[in-house]
């Protein structure tokens, strides 16, 4: 007999693999897109016309519907750090798919962000799953937790009014700052929507208290302000880049979010704290290589196009020179 916590592993792993390939499908679908159209980076939708975009979504949807169920069968301890297989899966992909080479200081970023997330998750405090919809709701009530909300929607304000059109080009955390935070909240809600799921099939009606479907169109708004600023980072940054920031802020925040919530963080003891504390210093510390070493990346192209354009300019400027007859002669246009 599997128990459930067997099938919850089975689900997350699965899960993991769908989205670390999700990743991989949709950049190459955005690549195909921006060669006949306008780009995602700068605004344009035309990869909704690209095959293969569309299965990178279906790919993720799948993965988010077994990771979605996976909570339910098992913990967020044992669920939350599978995660960290999607970075591992997407770099590998991305190396060999779509040649973005990741370095030995990008490989070291990449442990980092996942011995720092995977020690967050294993110390932070279990939390009490409410049995009703209506629980849930006096829980996003707590003015802690709409203190919460209220930031993070004005922090995502400010990344997409100012900061987007300022340096969402140049700057990965702009786009994966909004995919976060929004992230955070589509997992209190989703976790809502799934504790009525439940209590509906084991004979608890939760369709008709409207709390349930504001959490539904909560989640629903949620998840495609992420897919659009997801796909605005996978067309604008290395894949192997955007995957482990996105998991390190994504997990951090929701587990920050969850604490306020549920108020997991009560009872503690000091070797846990410690231990989380610990963890986000080596978070901090691997998106602070991942980030550096696109900085390094971006810098060497910039380097080189400067280089070749510098050559050219040279070359054309000694052929004046040295050959100024034959050399005025070909530049003159032919009537």
């Amino acid at each position: 007999m599997v128990s459930d916590n067997e099938k919850g592993l089975v689900l997350a792993v699965a899960s993991s693999v769908f989205i670390g390939s999700s990743f991989i499908l949709k950049k190459k679908g955005l690549k195909r897109a921006a060669a006949s159209g306008t780009r995602a980076g700068i605004g344009g939708y035309t990869y909704l016309l690209e095959p293969l975009w569309w299965v990178g979504l279906v790919t993720m949807t799948f993965g988010e519907i077994a990771n979605f169920v996976a909570y339910v069968y098992a913990p967020a301890v044992l669920v939350t750090p599978l995660g960290a297989l999607s970075i591992i899966i997407s770099a590998v992909l991305a190396h060999f798919l779509l040649n973005e080479k990741l370095k030995k200081m990008g490989v070291w970023g990449c442990v980092c962000c996942i011995v720092g997330s995977v020690m967050i998750v294993i110390h932070a405090p279990q939390e009490q799953t409410p049995n009703s919809v209506q629980a849930i709701w006096k829980l996003a009530m707590q003015p802690a937790f709409l203190i919460y909300v209220a930031a993070s929607m004005s922090i995502v304000l400010a990344l997409i009014l100012y900061c987007e059109p300022l340096c969402g080009q140049t700057n990965v955390l702009v786009y994966i700052g909004i995919c976060s935070l929004m992230g955070s909240l589509t997992v209190m809600s989703i976790k809502a929507v799934g504790i009525a799921v439940k209590l509906t099939l084991e004979g608890i009606n939760q369709v008709w208290y409207p709390e349930t479907w504001f959490f539904v169109m909560v989640a629903a708004i949620c998840v495609v302000t992420q897919m659009i600023y997801l796909n605005k980072a996978l067309d604008t940054f290395n894949a192997a880049i955007v995957s482990p920031i996105y998991y390190v802020m994504f997990t951090t925040l929701t587990i920050v979010a969850s604490a306020i919530m549920f108020k997991d963080w009560y009872g503690q003891d000091t070797e846990s704290i410690a231990s989380e504390i610990c963890g986000f210093i080596t978070v901090l510390t691997g998106t602070v290589i991942l980030h550096a070493t696109r900085e390094e990346e971006q810098a060497s192209l910039r380097t080189m196009r400067w280089q070749e354009s510098g050559k050219s300019f040279n070359e054309e400027h000694l052929l004046s020179l040295y050959r100024p007859t034959e050399y005025q002669e070909s530049k003159t246009p032919l009537c």
